[in-house]
Protein backbone atom coordinates (compact mmCIF):
# COMPACT_ATOMS: atom_id res chain seq x y z
CA UNK A 1 0.00 0.00 0.00
CA UNK A 2 1.60 3.54 -0.62
CA UNK A 3 2.59 5.56 2.08
CA UNK A 4 0.55 9.19 2.75
CA UNK A 5 2.30 11.68 1.81
CA UNK A 6 1.35 15.44 3.21
CA UNK A 7 2.33 18.86 2.20
CA UNK A 8 1.00 22.05 3.18
CA UNK A 9 0.82 25.91 2.06
CA UNK A 10 -0.82 28.45 -0.41
CA UNK A 11 0.13 27.73 -3.57
CA UNK A 12 -1.00 31.12 -4.45
CA UNK A 13 -0.74 31.84 -8.62
CA UNK A 14 -0.62 28.30 -9.32
CA UNK A 15 3.24 27.50 -11.78
CA UNK A 16 5.87 25.19 -12.63
CA UNK A 17 7.78 25.66 -9.12
CA UNK A 18 4.58 24.51 -7.51
CA UNK A 19 4.02 21.57 -9.85
CA UNK A 20 7.24 20.04 -9.70
CA UNK A 21 7.12 20.27 -5.91
CA UNK A 22 4.16 18.18 -6.02
CA UNK A 23 6.02 16.09 -8.19
CA UNK A 24 8.98 15.48 -5.90
CA UNK A 25 6.73 15.01 -3.07
CA UNK A 26 4.37 12.47 -5.07
CA UNK A 27 7.47 10.21 -5.32
CA UNK A 28 7.00 8.78 -2.24
CA UNK A 29 3.59 8.17 -1.90
CA UNK A 30 -0.03 9.51 -2.44
CA UNK A 31 0.03 12.65 -2.12
CA UNK A 32 -2.50 14.89 0.16
CA UNK A 33 -1.95 19.02 0.19
CA UNK A 34 -3.50 21.24 3.13
CA UNK A 35 -4.28 24.65 1.43
CA UNK A 36 -4.31 27.63 3.56
CA UNK A 37 -7.16 29.37 4.15
CA UNK A 38 -7.30 33.37 2.90
CA UNK A 39 -7.42 34.34 6.44
CA UNK A 40 -4.54 32.46 7.22
CA UNK A 41 -2.65 33.65 4.01
CA UNK A 42 -3.42 37.07 4.97
CA UNK A 43 -2.48 36.84 8.95
CA UNK A 44 0.99 35.33 7.42
CA UNK A 45 1.56 37.38 4.44
CA UNK A 46 0.04 40.56 5.68
CA UNK A 47 -1.84 40.10 2.18
CA UNK A 48 -4.75 38.41 0.35
CA UNK A 49 -3.80 36.22 -2.29
CA UNK A 50 -4.36 36.54 -6.10
CA UNK A 51 -6.71 33.69 -6.29
CA UNK A 52 -9.29 33.20 -3.39
CA UNK A 53 -8.88 29.48 -1.58
CA UNK A 54 -11.80 28.05 -3.94
CA UNK A 55 -9.78 28.52 -7.45
CA UNK A 56 -6.72 27.73 -5.52
CA UNK A 57 -8.10 24.25 -3.86
CA UNK A 58 -9.76 23.57 -7.64
CA UNK A 59 -6.22 24.60 -9.31
CA UNK A 60 -4.43 22.04 -6.76
CA UNK A 61 -6.87 19.06 -7.12
CA UNK A 62 -6.52 19.42 -10.79
CA UNK A 63 -2.96 18.45 -10.91
CA UNK A 64 -2.79 14.83 -11.50
CA UNK A 65 -0.36 13.64 -8.62
CA UNK A 66 -2.12 15.02 -5.86
CA UNK A 67 -4.51 12.27 -4.56
CA UNK A 68 -6.42 15.04 -2.39
CA UNK A 69 -6.35 18.31 -2.21
CA UNK A 70 -8.62 20.56 0.93
CA UNK A 71 -8.71 24.10 2.93
CA UNK A 72 -6.83 23.71 6.40
CA UNK A 73 -9.26 24.48 9.43
CA UNK A 74 -7.03 25.89 11.84
CA UNK A 75 -4.80 29.71 11.51
CA UNK A 76 -1.08 30.63 11.63
CA UNK A 77 1.80 28.39 10.79
CA UNK A 78 0.18 25.12 11.81
CA UNK A 79 -2.83 25.44 10.14
CA UNK A 80 -3.21 22.01 8.96
CA UNK A 81 -2.48 20.03 12.16
CA UNK A 82 -6.11 19.03 12.64
CA UNK A 83 -6.01 17.20 9.37
CA UNK A 84 -2.68 15.70 10.03
CA UNK A 85 -3.84 14.42 13.31
CA UNK A 86 -6.76 13.03 11.37
CA UNK A 87 -4.78 11.78 8.42
CA UNK A 88 -1.81 10.57 9.82
CA UNK A 89 0.45 10.28 7.24
CA UNK A 90 3.42 8.54 7.19
CA UNK A 91 5.86 11.31 5.98
CA UNK A 92 5.28 14.90 5.99
CA UNK A 93 7.14 16.54 2.97
CA UNK A 94 8.24 20.50 3.03
CA UNK A 95 10.55 22.70 1.02
CA UNK A 96 13.72 24.61 2.57
CA UNK A 97 11.83 27.99 3.07
CA UNK A 98 8.42 26.30 4.57
CA UNK A 99 10.98 24.29 7.06
CA UNK A 100 10.49 25.64 10.62
CA UNK A 101 10.85 24.07 13.97
CA UNK A 102 6.82 24.09 14.59
CA UNK A 103 6.63 21.29 11.88
CA UNK A 104 9.39 19.27 12.52
CA UNK A 105 8.27 19.35 16.72
CA UNK A 106 4.79 18.41 15.36
CA UNK A 107 5.68 16.06 12.95
CA UNK A 108 8.43 14.04 16.15
CA UNK A 109 5.61 13.95 18.59
CA UNK A 110 2.96 12.57 15.83
CA UNK A 111 5.67 9.82 14.78
CA UNK A 112 5.63 11.08 11.07
CA UNK A 113 8.87 11.42 9.00
CA UNK A 114 9.86 14.84 8.17
CA UNK A 115 11.66 15.14 4.55
CA UNK A 116 13.07 18.77 3.08
CA UNK A 117 13.50 19.28 -0.25
CA UNK A 118 15.34 21.73 -2.12
CA UNK A 119 13.88 23.97 -4.74
CA UNK A 120 14.45 22.52 -7.90
CA UNK A 121 12.53 23.48 -11.50
CA UNK A 122 11.58 21.26 -13.71
CA UNK A 123 14.41 19.93 -16.26
CA UNK A 124 14.54 22.71 -18.75
CA UNK A 125 12.24 25.55 -17.38
CA UNK A 126 13.28 28.39 -15.07
CA UNK A 127 13.26 28.73 -11.41
CA UNK A 128 9.85 29.79 -10.41
CA UNK A 129 8.07 31.65 -7.06
CA UNK A 130 5.06 33.46 -6.66
CA UNK A 131 7.20 35.51 -5.41
CA UNK A 132 9.18 36.38 -8.64
CA UNK A 133 5.14 37.09 -10.57
CA UNK A 134 3.99 39.31 -8.43
CA UNK A 135 5.20 43.02 -9.17
CA UNK A 136 4.43 44.43 -5.75
CA UNK A 137 7.51 42.01 -4.43
CA UNK A 138 9.79 44.45 -5.88
CA UNK A 139 9.97 46.19 -2.84
CA UNK A 140 13.08 45.31 -1.08
CA UNK A 141 13.29 43.52 2.49
CA UNK A 142 16.36 44.43 4.56
CA UNK A 143 18.36 42.55 6.86
CA UNK A 144 20.72 44.23 10.05
CA UNK A 145 23.76 42.52 10.66
CA UNK A 146 24.47 43.56 14.15
CA UNK A 147 23.84 46.60 16.18
CA UNK A 148 20.10 46.28 15.82
CA UNK A 149 18.19 48.52 19.16
CA UNK A 150 21.43 51.35 18.39
CA UNK A 151 18.62 53.14 16.38
CA UNK A 152 16.88 53.58 18.78
CA UNK A 153 17.71 56.69 21.65
CA UNK A 154 16.70 54.84 24.55
CA UNK A 155 20.43 52.99 23.73
CA UNK A 156 22.02 54.40 22.13
CA UNK A 157 22.14 57.62 24.24
CA UNK A 158 24.21 55.65 26.62
CA UNK A 159 26.80 55.16 24.18
CA UNK A 160 26.47 54.97 20.52
CA UNK A 161 26.81 53.45 17.66
CA UNK A 162 26.46 51.99 14.04
CA UNK A 163 23.90 49.35 13.22
CA UNK A 164 25.17 47.43 9.69
CA UNK A 165 21.91 46.64 7.14
CA UNK A 166 21.86 45.15 3.98
CA UNK A 167 18.83 45.90 1.51
CA UNK A 168 17.89 42.15 0.06
CA UNK A 169 15.97 41.92 -4.01
CA UNK A 170 12.35 40.03 -3.05
CA UNK A 171 13.79 36.81 -4.14
CA UNK A 172 11.27 34.96 -1.71
CA UNK A 173 7.98 36.36 0.46
CA UNK A 174 9.32 36.89 4.42
CA UNK A 175 6.29 36.59 6.59
CA UNK A 176 5.06 39.33 8.14
CA UNK A 177 6.74 39.86 11.78
CA UNK A 178 9.18 38.18 10.68
CA UNK A 179 12.06 40.95 11.66
CA UNK A 180 12.59 41.31 7.97
CA UNK A 181 10.94 45.34 8.64
CA UNK A 182 8.11 43.69 7.09
CA UNK A 183 5.66 46.25 8.74
CA UNK A 184 8.25 49.47 7.06
CA UNK A 185 8.04 47.84 3.68
CA UNK A 186 4.52 47.63 4.14
CA UNK A 187 4.87 51.36 4.75
CA UNK A 188 6.94 51.62 1.56
CA UNK A 189 4.32 50.09 -0.63
CA UNK A 190 1.69 52.07 0.74
CA UNK A 191 3.66 55.00 0.02
CA UNK A 192 5.41 54.40 -3.37
CA UNK A 193 3.02 51.29 -4.62
CA UNK A 194 5.10 48.43 -6.34
CA UNK A 195 8.92 49.44 -6.07
CA UNK A 196 10.69 52.45 -4.59
CA UNK A 197 10.94 55.39 -7.38
CA UNK A 198 13.98 56.91 -8.67
CA UNK A 199 15.88 59.48 -6.42
CA UNK A 200 18.19 59.51 -4.13
CA UNK A 201 18.15 56.67 -1.85
CA UNK A 202 19.12 58.57 1.66
CA UNK A 203 16.35 60.89 0.94
CA UNK A 204 13.74 58.13 0.38
CA UNK A 205 14.87 56.52 3.56
CA UNK A 206 14.00 59.38 5.49
CA UNK A 207 10.86 60.11 3.72
CA UNK A 208 9.94 56.55 4.25
CA UNK A 209 11.21 56.91 8.09
CA UNK A 210 8.62 59.77 8.28
CA UNK A 211 5.28 58.17 7.01
CA UNK A 212 6.40 55.03 8.81
CA UNK A 213 6.44 56.95 12.33
CA UNK A 214 3.54 60.23 11.54
CA UNK A 215 3.11 62.73 14.49
CA UNK A 216 2.01 61.01 17.69
CA UNK A 217 3.54 57.57 17.36
CA UNK A 218 3.85 56.15 20.49
CA UNK A 219 6.33 53.26 19.23
CA UNK A 220 9.05 54.60 16.62
CA UNK A 221 10.29 52.05 14.20
CA UNK A 222 14.08 52.64 14.02
CA UNK A 223 15.33 54.24 11.06
CA UNK A 224 17.52 51.48 10.35
CA UNK A 225 14.46 49.88 8.46
CA UNK A 226 13.91 52.93 6.11
CA UNK A 227 17.38 53.01 5.50
CA UNK A 228 17.68 48.98 4.93
CA UNK A 229 15.07 49.02 2.67
CA UNK A 230 15.68 52.40 0.38
CA UNK A 231 19.60 52.31 0.35
CA UNK A 232 21.51 49.18 -1.64
CA UNK A 233 24.15 47.59 -1.15
CA UNK A 234 25.68 47.48 2.28
CA UNK A 235 25.03 50.40 5.09
CA UNK A 236 26.58 51.48 8.60
CA UNK A 237 24.20 53.92 10.35
CA UNK A 238 26.00 55.57 13.17
CA UNK A 239 23.44 56.57 16.30
CA UNK A 240 24.21 58.90 18.77
CA UNK A 241 20.84 59.48 20.96
CA UNK A 242 18.88 60.25 17.87
CA UNK A 243 16.48 58.45 15.72
CA UNK A 244 18.49 59.35 12.63
CA UNK A 245 22.10 58.14 12.16
CA UNK A 246 24.48 61.47 12.53
CA UNK A 247 26.72 59.40 9.57
CA UNK A 248 25.33 56.67 7.12
CA UNK A 249 28.73 55.04 5.10
CA UNK A 250 27.68 53.17 2.29
CA UNK A 251 29.34 50.17 0.49
CA UNK A 252 28.19 48.56 -2.92
CA UNK A 253 31.65 46.88 -4.33
CA UNK A 254 30.80 43.78 -5.94
CA UNK A 255 33.31 41.67 -4.10
CA UNK A 256 32.23 42.95 -0.78
CA UNK A 257 28.82 42.07 -1.58
CA UNK A 258 29.70 38.92 -3.02
CA UNK A 259 31.60 37.66 0.59
CA UNK A 260 28.71 38.62 2.59
CA UNK A 261 26.24 36.70 0.63
CA UNK A 262 28.37 33.62 0.03
CA UNK A 263 28.70 33.74 3.49
CA UNK A 264 24.47 33.79 5.02
CA UNK A 265 21.84 31.42 5.68
CA UNK A 266 18.82 31.67 6.63
CA UNK A 267 16.85 29.09 8.62
CA UNK A 268 12.98 29.56 9.50
CA UNK A 269 11.38 29.81 12.85
CA UNK A 270 8.08 31.39 11.69
CA UNK A 271 6.49 34.85 12.29
CA UNK A 272 6.50 36.07 16.09
CA UNK A 273 3.69 35.52 17.87
CA UNK A 274 1.03 38.87 17.38
CA UNK A 275 1.56 39.42 21.19
CA UNK A 276 4.95 39.26 21.06
CA UNK A 277 6.97 42.04 22.48
CA UNK A 278 10.58 42.38 23.16
CA UNK A 279 10.59 45.09 25.74
CA UNK A 280 8.57 43.09 28.32
CA UNK A 281 11.89 42.55 30.22
CA UNK A 282 15.02 44.91 29.67
CA UNK A 283 18.13 45.54 31.69
CA UNK A 284 19.67 48.44 29.64
CA UNK A 285 23.08 49.84 30.62
CA UNK A 286 26.05 51.94 29.11
CA UNK A 287 28.12 48.73 29.33
CA UNK A 288 25.86 46.71 27.88
CA UNK A 289 25.24 49.56 24.36
CA UNK A 290 28.72 49.65 24.60
CA UNK A 291 29.44 46.00 23.82
CA UNK A 292 27.27 45.73 21.07
CA UNK A 293 28.59 48.98 19.40
CA UNK A 294 31.91 46.98 20.21
CA UNK A 295 30.69 44.18 18.38
CA UNK A 296 29.07 46.00 15.18
CA UNK A 297 32.54 47.85 14.79
CA UNK A 298 33.98 44.57 14.81
CA UNK A 299 31.61 43.24 12.48
CA UNK A 300 31.63 46.04 9.82
CA UNK A 301 35.57 45.76 9.77
CA UNK A 302 35.84 41.94 9.39
CA UNK A 303 33.54 42.54 6.29
CA UNK A 304 35.59 45.33 4.93
CA UNK A 305 38.56 42.62 4.67
CA UNK A 306 36.60 39.89 4.04
CA UNK A 307 37.27 38.26 7.24
CA UNK A 308 35.01 35.23 7.49
CA UNK A 309 35.75 34.17 10.77
CA UNK A 310 35.73 37.35 12.41
CA UNK A 311 32.08 38.36 10.40
CA UNK A 312 31.08 35.48 12.43
CA UNK A 313 32.55 35.82 15.46
CA UNK A 314 31.38 39.27 15.51
CA UNK A 315 27.88 38.67 14.59
CA UNK A 316 27.14 36.35 17.48
CA UNK A 317 29.19 38.74 19.73
CA UNK A 318 26.78 41.64 18.61
CA UNK A 319 23.28 39.07 18.98
CA UNK A 320 25.01 38.30 22.79
CA UNK A 321 24.91 42.13 23.67
CA UNK A 322 21.54 42.27 22.25
CA UNK A 323 19.87 39.09 24.43
CA UNK A 324 21.84 40.48 27.66
CA UNK A 325 19.73 43.72 27.36
CA UNK A 326 16.60 42.28 25.99
CA UNK A 327 16.11 38.44 27.10
CA UNK A 328 12.88 38.23 25.29
CA UNK A 329 14.52 38.33 22.12
CA UNK A 330 15.57 34.70 22.28
CA UNK A 331 13.23 31.66 23.77
CA UNK A 332 13.75 27.78 24.26
CA UNK A 333 13.01 27.39 20.58
CA UNK A 334 15.49 29.92 19.62
CA UNK A 335 18.08 28.53 21.76
CA UNK A 336 17.53 24.38 20.67
CA UNK A 337 17.71 25.79 17.16
CA UNK A 338 21.22 28.03 17.73
CA UNK A 339 22.20 24.73 19.52
CA UNK A 340 21.71 22.42 16.33
CA UNK A 341 23.99 24.96 14.42
CA UNK A 342 26.47 25.77 16.67
CA UNK A 343 29.32 23.21 15.56
CA UNK A 344 28.72 23.91 12.07
CA UNK A 345 28.26 28.03 12.07
CA UNK A 346 30.89 30.89 12.78
CA UNK A 347 28.29 33.33 14.17
CA UNK A 348 24.56 33.30 14.20
CA UNK A 349 21.57 36.34 15.27
CA UNK A 350 18.09 36.35 15.08
CA UNK A 351 16.21 39.01 12.31
CA UNK A 352 15.04 41.66 14.22
CA UNK A 353 13.88 42.29 17.43
CA UNK A 354 13.49 38.07 17.78
CA UNK A 355 10.40 36.58 18.85
CA UNK A 356 10.34 34.45 15.65
CA UNK A 357 11.19 34.98 11.85
CA UNK A 358 14.41 33.47 10.86
CA UNK A 359 18.07 32.44 12.88
CA UNK A 360 20.63 34.12 10.52
CA UNK A 361 23.80 31.83 9.96
CA UNK A 362 27.48 32.89 9.28
CA UNK A 363 29.60 29.91 8.13
CA UNK A 364 32.66 29.33 5.52
CA UNK A 365 30.54 26.18 4.29
CA UNK A 366 27.08 25.73 2.79
CA UNK A 367 24.63 25.27 5.38
CA UNK A 368 21.89 22.09 3.94
CA UNK A 369 18.42 23.57 3.63
CA UNK A 370 19.08 26.92 4.69
CA UNK A 371 17.59 30.08 2.67
CA UNK A 372 20.43 32.09 0.30
CA UNK A 373 19.65 36.11 0.17
CA UNK A 374 20.88 38.35 -2.88
CA UNK A 375 21.83 41.91 -1.94
CA UNK A 376 20.45 44.79 -3.89
CA UNK A 377 23.12 46.18 -5.98
CA UNK A 378 21.08 49.79 -7.79
CA UNK A 379 17.67 51.27 -6.86
CA UNK A 380 17.14 49.95 -10.45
Amino acid sequence: MPKKVFVSGCFDMLHSGHVAFFQAAAAYGDLYVALGSDATVYELKGRLPVNSQEERLYMVQSVNCVKQAFISSGSGMLDFANELRQMKPDIFVVNADGNVPQKAALCAAEGIEYIVLEREPQAGLPPRSTTALRRVEQMPYRIDLAGGWLDQPFVSKLYPGPVLTISLEPTIAFNERSGMATSTRNAALDLWGAKLPPGDPEKLAKILFCYDNPPGTTEISGSQDAIGIAMPGLNRAYYEGAYWPTTIDKVGDELTLQFIEGALYLVPLGPREADYNPLNEQHITREGAQALSEATEACWKAILNHDIHGFGQSVRASFEAQIAMFPHMANDMVFDLINRYRDVALGWKLSGAGGGGYLILVADHPIEKAIRVNIRRTLE
